[in-house]
């Protein structure tokens, strides 16, 4: 890890739960000064109240990322509430297909493409001047492990991903020379509220998410979390454009 992260200000998207809150969490324990974003208000509400609790400093900006100047404004907000920002953690997605290609619809491809990916690149296009004004940082995206191969049924989430990876590959090298790294994790399947609701609609899922992984079960969010935080730290100076898979061996199959 980073010698000392203490003074430093990260911004995290999708922090209302999941792999979001988890990682809002982590950085807040390092001394890290927290920006939780998300279109959750009372979920982002609550990181922010878990961050306080534990001594932490966080606040919560409420931002659709799929809208510019939202984005614009959580930057803003950014800038305004701690005058700087180290790190970001570009995290809000969405995963609302149930069917083959042919079977989806434009809605599902503006919604899923639209948060996705074009969220992703809007919070890339506003962090990048904010963070190359402190000297540097770091920019960690999500991506998945649909990002690196086919993901049947989820057609269109899958190519979501690919596009994630493709943007962050792109800018790593585009900004590689300004001290700023930036990088994707791709998670398996990761034991969160979204998945515990689709494994309650189909009881089989739970199976068949448990048998992907060579490990022999899903991961946990303090696991994508932890990979995060290293993508961030000192200890990762030489990475960057890397899409990282923290899958339980699944991408080794």
């Amino acid at each position: 890890m980073r010698h000392s992260f203490s003074g430093q200000v990260a911004l995290v998207t999708g922090a209302a739960a999941g792999i979001g809150r988890a990682t809002a969490l982590a950085f807040a324990r390092e001394g890290i000064k927290v920006v939780v974003s998300d279109v959750d208000a009372a979920g982002g509400e609550g990181t922010v109240e878990q961050i306080r609790a534990a001594d932490g400093d966080a606040r919560f900006i409420r931002c659709d990322v799929t809208r510019e100047a939202e984005v614009r404004a959580l930057l803003e907000g950014t800038q305004a509430a701690y005058g700087r920002l180290d790190y970001a953690f570009n995290n809000a997605g969405i995963e609302i297909e149930k069917g083959k290609l042919a079977d989806g619809t434009e809605a599902e491809f503006d919604a899923i493409m639209g948060v996705n990916t074009k969220g992703v690149w809007l919070c890339m296009k506003y962090e990048i001047p904010l963070i190359l004004a402190q000297g540097g940082g770091a920019i960690v995206n999500t991506a998945s492990i649909a990002g690196l191969g086919a993901a049947p049924k989820m057609s269109i989430y899958a190519a979501s991903k690919h596009a994630v990876i493709g943007l962050t590959k792109s800018a790593a090298v585009e900004y590689a020379k300004k001290k700023l790294r930036i990088n994707a994790v791709c998670p398996a399947v990761i034991d969160t509220d979204m998945l515990r609701r689709a494994q309650q609609a189909d009881p089989r899922k739970a199976e068949n998410a448990v048998a992907m992984h060579p490990v022999g079960r899903i991961g946990k969010v303090e696991e994508i979390a932890a990979a995060v935080l290293y993508l961030c730290s000192d200890a990762a100076g030489f990475t960057t454009g890397i899409a990282l898979p923290v899958d339980g061996g699944a991408t080794a199959i």
